[in-house]
């Protein structure tokens, strides 16, 4: 039988109208608990109004809400499932020769069509809001300035001294950012009054300061000075030159692509950027089988009786979807498995068992 527009209109309304009131409650709920995080967080620092704590957390809001979608889906999924099987309108379709797969249709559309959207549109948003709130986030509440930003031409470090502010540029990257190439300093006193440049052949980061190699240090009057080696103080290590580097969360998805390339190019890993690109880009798919697993849980759950205990069921195999997915990351950014398997593994196998258990209860 085919399914008619008007029946699969119906069900793609529910199945919306379940989905969106379940992502705004949750939505709502996680909001408040992290308002209270931050006001704990900005509770010992000084000259923090409440205005800007509320702005930053309506600013962390839409990156909370792109992870918040496939429990959303989820848990939204196996309620409108749970309520037309309850009022019999999945029986009497089913019993006019509907399919499981012909209802769940509608459905699988919806999350494809939210998925698309998510990524495209919402994600460069959230992105923007992402990248305000870390700034927030590092001036405010981590009182740190430190500020690392890569280019075509190179990468670019600016950080305060006790004095001023030093910008450092450079034109490669040996390993992990411990050692630079063609290095070039301006060292400023305050924030604009030029004090010094200085030119290097390379710069080697070691605890406490940068020590720079063939050194030719030109003063503000322009008088040069040679000098094999010259140190600079930092307070930078290699692990915070790789975490001032934009975090993935703040690139949009089509920005990802072109930045992956730049930080190839400077020398740096871009493991945990095209990570996240490649699970942007597996999450309609996650979302299609969060609808897929809501099925199986919703339509036995009725059947079999015990609703409260396959309702868990069916939220304690989305949070072990988490946490499995986190586990599938964490491999892929320590380069055990490949980006892409890291990132297409959870929605991939997760699609598969729900496709295979649909086909089991429904048509087994």
């Amino acid at each position: 039988m085919k399914l008619s527009a008007t029946l699969s209109s119906y069900f793609g309304r529910q199945f919306v109208f379940w989905v969106i009131g379940t992502f705004l409650a949750i939505m709502g709920l996680v909001f408040l608990l992290d308002l209270v995080e931050l006001l704990r967080r900005a509770s010992d620092k000084e000259g923090v109004s409440f205005g800007t704590i509320l702005e930053m957390a309506l600013l962390k809001a839409p990156q909370m809400g792109q992870s918040i979608f496939p429990f959303a889906i989820l848990a939204g999924g196996m309620m409108a499932f749970t309520r037309m099987t309850r009022s019999q309108e999945l029986v009497v379709a089913r019993s006019a020769g509907v399919s499981v797969w012909q209802f769940l249709l509608p459905a699988l559309l919806v999350a494809l069509v939210i998925g698309v959207v998510r990524v495209t549109i919402f994600n460069p948003v959230a992105s923007v809001m992402t990248a305000k709130f870390e700034i927030l986030e590092n001036r405010v509440l981590r009182s740190r300035s430190n500020a690392l930003a890569v280019s075509p031409g190179g990468i670019w470090i600016r950080e305060h001294t006790p004095s001023g502010h030093s910008v450092l540029h450079a034109r490669g990257v040996v390993g992990d950012g411990e050692a630079l190439s063609e290095v070039l300093v301006f060292l400023f006193e305050g924030e604009d009054k030029f004090v010094s440049r200085i030119d290097a052949e390379s710069a080697l980061l070691k605890p406490g300061f940068w020590l720079l190699n063939n050194a030719v240090l030109i003063s503000e009057d322009g008088v040069p000075s040679i000098q094999p080696t010259f140190r600079l103080t930092t307070g930078l290590t290699i692990d915070n030159i790789q975490d001032s580097f934009a975090s993935p969360n703040t690139m949009s998805f089509w920005e990802l692509p072109r930045f992956i390339s730049i930080l190839e190019s400077a020398g740096f890993s871009a493991v945990r950027h095209r990570l996240h690109w490649h699970s942007l880009l597996a999450s309609p798919l996650l979302l299609c089988a969060m609808v897929l697993i809501a099925a199986i849980f919703s339509l036995r759950m009725t059947r079999r009786g015990g609703t409260l205990p396959w309702a868990c069921a069916g939220l304690f195999f989305g949070f072990f979807l988490y946490f499995m997915s986190d586990v599938v990351f964490a491999l892929g950014l320590s380069s055990r498995i490949p980006e892409v398997l890291a990132a297409w593994t959870p929605a991939t196998v997760t699609t598969l068992l729900g496709v295979a258990s649909l086909l089991h209860l429904e048509d087994g």
